[in-house]
């Protein structure tokens, strides 16, 4: 199948469930930045358990890898987020709020590689 048709069906799934675990998560604990966060660290850790444990196949790790958990993810939200935080003069808040979302990518992403090896 060609390969941007792949992307685009993983796109959609991504941007819905985007949609849906955002307002889950600001029904559950309010505020943009949280759910911004979660799908961060969510879709880190699927590409990491994605990468490790489906490697060899590159029709997944297309739709799922580049598709869905490019769409889920939203790191140019936390971007602007982060901005907005430092302009507005909560300095601390972008600075906590940039650090929060990058470890925690980060260590989503090795936990996710990790488990799936282990697994």
């Amino acid at each position: 199948m060609n390969p941007a048709l792949l992307v685009g069906l993983g796109g959609v799934l991504g941007a819905l469930s985007r949609f849906a675990v955002g307002s889950l998560v600001g029904s559950l604990v309010g505020g943009r930045r949280r759910d911004t966060l979660a799908v961060n660290v969510l879709g880190s850790f699927a590409l990491g358990a994605l990468t490790t444990g489906l490697a060899a196949d590159a029709t997944l790790l297309t739709v799922f890898g580049t598709g869905f958990c490019g769409a889920f993810t939203t790191f140019s939200s936390f971007a602007v987020e982060t901005v907005e935080l430092y302009e507005t003069g909560a300095r601390r808040a972008a600075v906590v709020n940039a650090a929060t979302n990058l470890v925690g990518a980060l260590l989503a992403v090795g936990l996710g590689g990790w488990l799936a090896t282990a697994l």
